[in-house]
């Protein structure tokens, strides 16, 4: 693939074998939308086409809008071959530009490395969550922070069966903003009660994901 056929810079273009070569699981992204109805999911088949023929261990595919998502194009993205992939409950809400790409390579990272990044201690309290706990991220491409708390989030959701974790791109769906009142850039919300602003550490999101799950 020569440089005008893929919509990367120069510069993210040779920084991603260092990110994406050696990925130790397979990972399978699925696209939910129509290229041919907004520019934002052609862009997206677009990315996705050229990160995966580059780098062997990625392959996706696009499915139909689905009527229970509210903003597409919806990125799953799913550990395991095209054939045979599981779902982590991982997803990116927009077409990842600016550093919510950053956000998206993380989200396979998660994926492909099983949650393995997150502190031990982290993964051993999340074994004693059982009950459902939907996280949204609100961040932007021009927000910096939004990628800090991506890759806690994700991890999460990749360890424990019960989180599921949603990147939204507020820039590309302003309703979403609308819709939580939202001010400050990254916000998350857990169960549709509690809100967080800013970047916070690992065991400060397990005590709101704590008070969460008791307040519902």
């Amino acid at each position: 693939m020569d440089d005008i056929s893929h919509p990367f810079d120069a510069e993210t273009w040779a920084q991603l074998p260092t990110l994406l070569e050696n990925l130790p699981e397979p990972v399978h992204i699925i696209l939910w939308g129509d290229p041919a109805a907004s520019e934002a999911e052609k862009e997206t088949a677009v990315l996705l086409q050229s990160l995966t023929d580059r780098f062997s261990q990625l392959t996706y595919q696009i499915l139909p809008r689905r009527i229970n998502y509210d903003f597409y194009p919806v990125l799953g993205v799913m550990g395991g071959s095209a054939d045979e992939w599981h779902d982590f409950g991982v997803r990116l809400i927009g077409l990842p530009n600016g550093y919510a790409m950053t956000s998206f390579i993380t989200a396979v990272q998660a994926v492909s490395f099983r949650g393995m990044t997150l502190e031990a201690m982290t993964r051993i309290k999340l074994k004693q969550l059982s009950q459902p706990v939907n996280i949204e991220l609100f961040s932007a491409a021009d927000n910096e922070a939004g990628a800090l708390m991506a890759q806690p989030l994700f991890n999460m959701a990749v360890v424990n069966e019960h989180i599921r974790t949603f990147f939204v791109m507020t820039d590309q769906f302003p309703t979403a903003v609308d819709r939580y009142s939202l001010h400050y850039l990254p916000h998350m919300v857990i169960n549709n009660r509690v809100h967080m602003e800013g970047v916070v550490d690992e065991n400060e999101i397990l005590k709101q994901i704590a008070t969460a799950v008791k307040t519902t």
